[in-house]
């Protein structure tokens, strides 16, 4: 019996002359005679030769796009040009038809809303290839970043009774009727009588949870799905997404910073020499779409350059203050260039400003800290001047922030006060208290979107496009 071979290992480690059997999807099919194969390994097909006068029309008429086959036959040196090696073909197996007049996946450039409305086929273009062999391989790198380093892996729950965020933008988990919905005397929803005994939501984040496990095995991180029902129809947002959450006891805002920082460049670093092929193809891919825009909405890195951007520099550190300061007297703010001006310290910073701040002011990815306490979190520890938090967000070119991440407030009497001042019942809370209670810490941790991380690296424009099924709203297909 032959030996299987993926298409990667034929195009690369495989001596000519071996006898090969190759499996894969038609990508096309020229003159009866050669066939541009490829089994998901890489990017690249590789070019399969038919003995066309001595197979069967029976056969050839079936080799369509899309087909899925089984050859075997020889490898060897390239007769024609573009390619090093074929498979010279000794027989063909037709394993599953493909009605080329119904089959959506054509040969040509297709939209990427075309592509959306077919999430079930469009991982079979070389778009969706890459991006998919990109997104599996960053995922791997967290997971082998975090285990080198001593990190343990947390499974957090999906459905919660809190609220890390204090969004209250969650979908709501329940297997209470519609129709005679159980109500208590004041008319409200019992949820007494609900599956749970209480209300509960997907989540938003595995913080809270991480942290608990933090203050006793030291050093945690969860990667897992959080949800969020924003009805925010943007190209940066979804409903179901993944983040990576680490929290490390011990830990103050500086160090966070650092491990933040080394943790990027690990998993951008191991990725970008994983898939070289994959990124130049997506690179021109880039380029080829900006030309369609004017010159100034263009992005001035190719996209490995905006990855090495961030490999070879270090992070510049900023105050909030000071960002606001540079911000503030700018010229687009002068110019009223920015669509959100800078007026006053203590505004929310845009995208736009913060696009600014890396790409045009530091030219340099940039970590911002110590942002005022009324545009962030209850759990962000307080700085001493009563009017900031140790919270840190990393930004990134063409993408804004990519992190967000903080110095825990470990003091149970500000915590406690911070929770009353934002009317967060402290009973709701009683278990994340209680590690206040009981041998509270310096602690800290961050959140990444991670499909914000693949959308950087992809070079895409569109959320939508690095995640296998977008759920967005009114969206829940597949």
């Amino acid at each position: 019996m032959k030996k299987q071979f993926k298409v990667v290992e034929l195009l690369t480690s495989t001596p000519l002359l071996s006898e090969v059997k190759v499996n894969g999807w038609v990508r096309t099919f020229r003159n009866n005679q050669f066939i541009a194969l490829n089994d998901g390994s890489t990017i690249n097909n590789i070019q399969c030769v038919v003995d066309f006068e001595n197979t069967s029309e029976e056969i050839l008429k079936r080799i369509t796009t899309g087909a899925a086959v089984s050859l075997t036959g020889t490898l060897a040196e390239s007769k024609g040009a573009g390619q090093k090696v074929e498979v010279q073909v000794a027989t063909i197996e037709i394993l599953g038809d493909s009605d080329a007049e119904k089959y959506p996946m054509q040969p040509k450039k297709h939209s990427l809303e075309f592509l959306r409305e077919n999430a079930h086929l469009r991982i079979r273009t070389n778009v969706f290839g890459a991006i998919m062999r990109v997104r599996s391989t960053l995922a791997f790198a967290v997971h082998q970043y975090f285990q080198e380093k001593g990190f343990f892996y947390v499974n957090t729950p999906i459905v919660t009774g809190s609220d890390a965020e204090g969004a209250g933008e969650m979908f709501k988990v329940t297997a209470l009727p519609f129709d005679n919905t159980p109500r208590t005397e004041e008319g409200k929803v019992n949820y007494k009588e609900d599956f749970f005994g209480k209300e509960t939501n997907l989540t938003v984040s595995g913080q809270l949870e991480a942290e608990t496990y933090a203050m006793a095995l030291g050093q945690v991180y969860t990667f897992g799905p959080t949800f969020r029902a924003e009805n925010s129809n943007t190209s940066r947002h979804l409903a179901e997404f993944w983040m990576i959450e680490p929290e490390v006891a011990f830990n103050d805002l500086a160090a966070n910073m650092d491990l933040a920082e080394d943790f990027i460049k690990y998993v951008i670093n191991y990725t970008v020499n994983k898939h070289q092929d994959d990124l130049k193809f997506l690179e021109q891919r880039l380029l080829d779409e900006e030309k369609n825009k004017p010159q100034a909405e263009r992005s001035e890195m190719s996209l490995l350059e905006k990855l090495n951007f961030v490999l070879e520099n270090n992070f510049k550190r900023v105050s909030y203050t000071e960002a606001i300061d540079i911000l503030r007297d700018s010229t687009p703010n002068k110019k009223k260039k920015f669509q959100y001006l800078i007026e006053e310290w203590g505004a929310d910073l845009q995208s736009e400003h913060e696009r600014f701040l890396v790409e045009k002011h530091f030219k340099c990815p940039v970590i911002l800290f110590d942002y005022p306490a009324k545009i962030k979190a209850f759990y962000m520890r307080l700085n001493e001047d009563g009017k900031t938090v140790r919270a840190m967000d990393i930004l990134f070119p063409g993408i804004g922030e990519i992190v967000g991440g903080s110095q825990r407030e470990e003091r149970y009497d500000v915590l406690i006060e911070k929770m009353k001042a934002l009317g967060i019942d402290e009973k709701e809370l009683w278990w994340y208290l209680d590690t206040r209670r009981f041998g509270t810490a310096v602690h800290s941790g961050f959140g990444l979107g991670f499909e914000r991380l693949v959308l950087f690296v992809t070079g895409m424009t569109n959320i939508r496009d690095v995640i296998p099924f977008p759920r967005t709203p009114q969206n829940a297909e597949f």
